[in-house]
This record gives structure tokens, C-alpha cells and sequence, in this order.
């Protein structure tokens, strides 16, 4: 008879470390900065050559806007692959490998003979490239920055309004130089600095595959005490009986895994249940679809889902709306540079008063939401240069305000230790809104040849995500009430104990 064989396997993952919040944190800062505006900033102002293409190809208003619509979309619905190549190799290689990527698709569009090249290039490839930059970006800011993250974010995004209002006159010169595809093939070379911005993501000093180990280590053990559970039952002996043992330190920070293998014996089914175990512990290090179980980060991906319908369609009609009123191209493309300065302004302040923490972070969010659907729901009455400056100006505040702290809310749902997942899963729930906004209010502008219809869709579908908001805020309060009852209970059970001793 074989002697039995005891193996020990032994792996210590440390949880993340400390965010710096200072030092190499704002070289960080810089990348998204610059990512927010070479991506999001380049949709905003892209509503220049909407009219371009939209005269050339002579195509209505709902087959044009699907060009922004497809980049959008996909931006959203990749931000999951791209957190999962990010754990899986880096967030450096994979920002490069986007910053090709989408240079790539805009130097072909501009060789395109018809609007479905454009859906392809510009849209699919162009937004695919956007989301291997902006979503592993936007995670490592996270990580590097802790105490000052609202602010991080707010200057990060900052950068999307500063080369909207750069990029926008920009655009139309091109445009009025070289024509639209020449405009096209100078955008693919500047977008070649994505992949600059990538370099600049140095990664912190910790394992890239343990970055959920803590937040998820309840529902392997309970799974693993199942398992176990039922070999104690059967009592049958397998070749390798692997038991996980997780050790919390709370003065350290870290976490501990410890597998324990027993006595060698076959067992078939024993072996397919721990590598069921192995393998579900190995997805969720890189993709924690147990997410989606939680009912308060679904809430806040159905506020992002009516969010993203009302977000886009603004900035892609503004200036097709102008000039439908009479404006001329300049002072039609300086609105953008208007909304874009205020937008700024907009981030910046409503960022720095979200990390003083005077309110709840939600509540902020949810008074900016209705704030700005209610300025898009004004705009239509906005004729003159003049009126539509000042929408532009109120639009530009209220947007910055609003996006300035919607990811810092997110990670105050899930935790800054599941932000990269949650920002894959939250995208790729908001991808449908991103798709159909701009072709909705293209549809409503194409019935009532009215491109202020479209930006009447716009403001009711950001007041009815409002409303998930408002569901958000009473849920986080009923948590915090019976946190407190538990809390209470056990002081109760102490004072009774202690008076049980004397």
C-alpha cells in the first residue's frame, strides 16, 4: 500500500497597497487627464464634422449620428475586456495597444467611399481603441489616488472639456483647409499620443491578479465549506483535497491564502469540484461578475443606462442646431468652446466640494442630474447667438458637476478594490444607452425636422435616471440603519455578558 503523500501549497497575494496620493500619483493624473480628452473630448467636438459628413454623404440625421452612436457603444460594451486584459497582463500595454488601435481606425475613415465605412472605422474600430485607453486609465488613477480621489477624478476629467475647447475650432479649420477626410487623417496622427499616455502608467508594487482577493473571500470560503462540507458527509478520500483558509489582518492590510492539500486518494468528482473551485477563484481575479448580484451597483447601472441617452446627444446636435438657427460656422463651433470652459470650471469646483465631504457624494449627483435635464429641456427656446451662448454656458457647468464625481460614486458602491471590474461591467450595462441616445433624438429631429426635439429627449431621459439616484440614496440609508441595529445588538450582548461574569 502507498504511503499516503501530503502536499502543501502555500500563496500570498497582498492586497493592494496604500494609494500614494502624491509623488508618481499626478505623472497618473496627467495620462487621464490627457486619455479623457483625447477620447471623450474628440466625441464632444465631433459634432464639427457631423455636418460635414452629413452634406456630403447626403444621409439623414439618425444614419449620421449612428457614427457617434457605434463609438460610444463600444467604448461601453469593451470596458470589460479591457479591465480583463488589464489584470491579466497591464494596464501600460494594453492603453498602447488602444491608442494604435484607434489612430488606426480614424486614418482609414478617412478614406471612406460611404457612411457604413465610417460606422466601421470611426465607430467600431475608433471606439474599441477608446475603450483599451480610457478604462485602465481611469482604474489606476483610482488606485493611486485615495483620500484625494473626487478631486483626481475631477482634474482627470477635466481633460475632456480643455481639448473639447481646443479641438473644436481646431476641427473646423481643418476642416475648412483640408476638407473632412484631411481633418481625419491629422486626428488619427494626434490620437497617436494615447499611446504616450500609456508609457506613463507605471504599475503599483503588488500582484496585477489579486486585486479583488478581499472583497470576494466570503463567497469562496462559504463555497469551499459547501464543498467540504459534503466530503465530511460522504467521508470519501481524494487525490487532493484542497482546503482554503483566509486569514484577514487588518493591521497589515493584507490577505492570506492558504491551500492545504490532504491525503492522497482518487476521487473523480472530489478533483472536478476543486477545479470548479480553482477556476471560479481565478475569474473572479479577473473579471467579478458576482457584481451583478449586487443590487446597489445594478441601481447605479440603470441610472448610467438612462444617463448615457441624454449625455451624448447634446454635445453631437449643439452645433448642427446652431446653424440650423441661422449661426455661422465660427461662432456655431466657438458654443462647444463655451460649454467646454465652463465644463471646466464645472469639474473642478463641483469635484473640490465633493471632497469636502459635506453631503453624501450620491446626493450631490442626483441634484446636478436634474439640474442639467432641466437646462436640456430649455434649450429649445434658445434662438439667437446670445441665448444659445448662455444654454452653452449653464449646459457646460452643470455637465462638468455632473460627471466630475460619477465614478467616485461608483466606487463608494462597490469599493475602490472592485473599481476595475465595476467600471467594465457598469460600461457595458451603459453601452445600450450610449448606442441609442443619439439615434433617438436623430429620430425625433428627422419626424419634426426640429434639432430641438432632440435635445427635449435628452433632458427627460437624465431626469428619469434621476430617479435611480433617489433609489440609490434610501437604499445606502436603510444599510446604514441596520449596520447601526447590529452594531447596537452587539454592544447589548457585550454589557450582558459582562454583567453575567460579575
Amino acid at each position: 500500500m502507498d504511503s499516503p503523500v501530503k502536499v502543501r501549497k502555500e500563496r500570498v497575494a497582498a492586497a493592494p497597497p496604500a494609494a500614494p496620493d502624491s509623488g508618481y500619483a499626478w505623472f497618473v493624473l496627467l495620462s487621464c487627464f490627457l486619455v479623457f480628452g483625447l477620447t471623450f473630448g474628440v466625441i464632444k467636438a465631433f459634432g464639427v464634422f457631423y455636418v460635414e459628413i452629413h452634406q456630403y454623404f447626403e444621409t439623414t440625421a439618425t444614419g449620421t449620428s449612428w457614427i457617434t452612436s457605434i463609438a460610444v457603444a463600444t467604448i461601453h460594451i469593451i470596458a470589460p475586456v479591457a479591465s480583463a486584459l488589464s489584470a491579466r497582463y497591464s494596464h501600460r500595454s494594453v492603453v498602447m495597444m488602444g491608442g494604435l488601435i484607434c489612430s488606426l481606425g480614424v486614418m482609414i475613415g478617412a478614406f471612406s467611399r460611404n457612411v457604413i465605412d465610417l460606422y466601421l472605422t470611426v465607430g467600431f474600430l475608433n471606439g474599441f481603441g477608446y475603450a483599451l485607453t480610457w478604462t485602465p486609465t481611469v482604474t489606476m488613477l483610482g488606485l493611486y489616488f485615495e483620500k484625494r480621489r473626487p478631486m483626481a477624478n475631477a482634474l482627470a476629467s477635466a481633460g475632456e472639456c480643455i481639448l473639447t475647447f481646443v479641438l473644436t475650432p481646431l476641427f473646423q479649420l481643418l476642416i475648412d483647409s483640408y476638407s473632412w477626410r484631411g481633418a481625419l487623417l491629422i486626428l488619427g496622427g494626434l490620437q497617436l499620443n494615447l499611446c504616450v499616455c500609456g508609457m506613463l502608467l507605471r504599475p503599483l508594487k503588488a500582484p496585477r491578479d489579486m486585486t479583488c482577493v478581499s472583497e470576494v473571500k466570503a463567497e469562496e470560503q462559504g463555497f469551499l465549506q459547501e464543498l467540504l462540507s459534503n466530503e465530511d458527509s460522504s467521508k470519501p478520500n481524494c487525490q487532493e483535497t484542497e482546503e482554503l483558509r483566509i486569514c484577514e489582518r487588518s493591521d497589515q492590510g493584507t490577505v492570506m491564502v492558504c491551500l492545504q492539500d490532504s491525503e492522497e486518494t482518487p476521487n473523480s468528482a472530489k478533483d472536478s469540484n476543486c477545479s470548479r473551485a480553482e477556476l471560479r477563484t481565478t475569474i473572479l481575479r479577473y473579471v467579478d461578475y458576482t457584481l451583478i448580484t449586487n443590487a446597489r451597483f445594478m441601481v447605479y447601472s440603470m441610472f448610467g443606462v438612462f444617463a448615457a441617452l441624454g449625455f451624448f446627444a447634446p454635445a453631437l446636435f449643439l452645433v448642427p442646431y446652431a446653424r440650423s438657427e441661422g449661426i455661422e460656422e465660427y461662432q456655431a463651433a466657438a458654443l462647444m468652446s463655451i460649454s467646454a470652459v465652463l465644463d471646466l470650471f464645472g469639474r473642478v469646483f463641483f469635484g473640490w466640494l465633493a471632497n469636502l465631504r459635506l453631503v453624501e457624494t450620491v446626493q450631490q449627483l442626483t441634484v446636478t442630474v436634474i439640474l442639467l435635464g432641466t437646462v436640456l429641456l430649455l434649450c429649445p427656446l434658445a434662438s439667437s447667438f446670445i441665448e444659445l451662448a448662455a444654454f452653452s454656458a449653464a449646459y457646460g457647468l452643470v455637465y462638468g458637476a455632473t460627471v466630475s464625481i460619477h465614478i467616485t460614486v461608483l466606487a463608494e458602491v462597490v469599493g475602490v478594490h472592485r473599481l476595475g471590474s465595476a467600471l467594465g461591467f457598469f460600461m457595458l450595462i451603459r453601452s445600450s444607452g450610449g448606442l441609442l441616445g443619439p439615434p433617438i433624438a436623430g429620430f425625433f429631429i428627422d419626424k419634426m425636422s426640429d434639432y430641438g426635439t432632440g435635445f427635449l429627449m435628452a433632458g427627460v431621459a437624465l431626469i428619469v435616471s434621476a430617479l435611480f439616484l433617489l433609489l440609490l440614496h434610501q437604499m445606502n440609508r436603510r444599510g446604514q440603519g441596520s449596520h447601526t441595529k447590529d452594531r447596537q445588538n452587539v454592544t447589548k450582548c457585550d454589557e450582558a455578558k459582562e454583567l453575567g461574569t460579575t
